[in-house]
């Protein structure tokens, strides 16, 4: 765990032991879209740590070569998963602004109060390949549950997957409104 500055603690992402929460204990429709929304949710955890790297260095929140790397990347991985990489790329296209969405929240809470800023900056270099490992977690996830992303009944399961992974990891509001963000893609 990486501990910052007063209220502006922000915690790594634990690496996880087990598969994402319904990756393999609920095969339905309904646990593949839990998996999908626990994974979003892992995603964003990193959000906190990219925020902290980058707070007063002068590195913009918004990086668009990285933003086409990442989607890029999700593309190939997608079609060597079987999924689709147009629908992929929606779906990390919310995902990235998600993150920005919890960066920039971050970065006006400790202008706002400097004395909850980091003191600490993580290794951006650490925290992207967390990221890339995550990317791909997720891109499998999406490819398994690709039947269920046009199904009538994707938005209210997804709906619920993301109530149950909000609950589940105690969200604050920043981060669930963030993990709302990044889910819009996934059906339709």
């Amino acid at each position: 765990m990486l501990v910052l500055g007063g209220s502006g603690a922000v915690a790594a992402p634990a690496g996880r032991t087990a598969p994402a929460v319904g990756a393999t204990s609920h095969p339905g429709p309904y646990g593949q879209l839990r998996a999908v929304a626990a994974l979003s949710a892992d995603r964003l955890a990193t959000a906190d740590l990219v925020a902290a790297a980058k707070y007063g260095t002068g590195s913009p929140i918004d990086d668009p070569a990285r933003e086409q790397q990442v989607l890029d990347a999700v593309a190939r991985q997608a079609v060597e998963a079987g999924g689709d990489p147009e629908s992929t790329v929606r779906v990390f296209r919310d995902q990235i602004e998600a993150n920005k969405l919890v960066q920039r929240a971050l970065h006006r809470r400790w202008d706002a109060d400097p004395s909850s800023a980091p003191t600490e900056r993580p290794d951006l270099g650490k925290v992207r390949e967390e990221i890339n490992r995550v990317n791909g977690e997720l891109v499998r996830a999406l490819a398994a549950s690709a039947p269920t992303h046009t199904a009538p009944y994707c938005g209210g399961l997804l709906t619920a997957a993301t109530a149950h992974v909000r609950h589940a990891r105690g969200l604050d509001a920043l981060h669930a409104t963030a993990l709302r963000r990044a889910l819009p893609s996934v059906c339709g």
